[in-house]
């Protein structure tokens, strides 16, 4: 779990407030009629077993950088578990200037892709910003499934609200955390929207009650 951050007037913001069960049974009907899977998870711990129990042992998987699978353990645990055929260890041994080809068509479309998105509506549908939009086409189409790991205090109301969430709350969190870990700064350069998953099975949201990520 992160640290809530606080507004002006000492309230934690109201985009770092879990859902209330009402809002989440919304969004849970929202996405499945949208043809987007939905395992609800009590926490962190929870979160994390029942993603590890959707991977098959042997599977290539990929992720991108996420702090909800850091902070769930998962990003850890599907790198260095030995279970599974992680492409991101691959590509790090990989030479980027001679190999770049061969890079982007891995981590372009993986057998199966974990991750996380900024925000998802009570309509059902997924709001997903990245800075470079490494993690964006995988998500779209590129990996045979995906499981997306999303705190219920992600939940707004309709795009709009999405929008803000990303640029007025997620976005300082991920600048902060960018310049402490590489030492740049993070943008919205790119947004995805996921509007409905026409291919069944292939998108799961594992909906957690607690706060995890941005």
């Amino acid at each position: 779990m992160i640290a809530t951050p606080l507004t002006g007037s000492d309230r934690p913001s109201p985009f770092a407030i879990p859902a209330d069960e009402a809002r989440v049974e919304r969004t849970v009907a929202a996405l499945e009629a949208s043809g987007i899977g939905v395992v609800r998870a009590r926490d962190s711990a929870d979160a994390r077993r029942i993603v590890l129990e959707l991977i098959p042992d042997g599977s290539e998987v990929h992720h991108g950088a996420s702090q909800t699978l850091e902070v769930t353990g998962l990003a850890d645990e599907l790198e260095t578990s030995g279970r599974y055929e992680p492409i991101g260890l691959r590509t790090r041994t990989m030479d980027r200037k001679t190999q770049a080809d061969a890079i982007r068509r891995l981590t372009a479309s993986p057998d199966l892709m974990v991750g996380s998105v900024q925000a998802v509506t009570e309509a059902g549908t997924l709001l997903a910003a990245s800075m470079g939009g490494s993690q964006l086409g995988p998500y779209v189409a590129g990996a045979g499934r995906v499981i997306l790991v999303v705190g219920t205090q992600k939940i707004v109301s309709d795009l709009d609200e999405g929008l803000r969430r990303i640029n007025d709350y997620a976005l300082p969190l991920e600048d902060a955390r960018a310049m402490a870990a590489y030492g740049i700064h993070s943008d919205v350069n790119k947004i995805l929207i996921i509007n409905r998953e026409i291919q069944p099975g292939r998108i799961t949201v594992v909906l957690v009650d607690e706060v995890l990520g941005f």
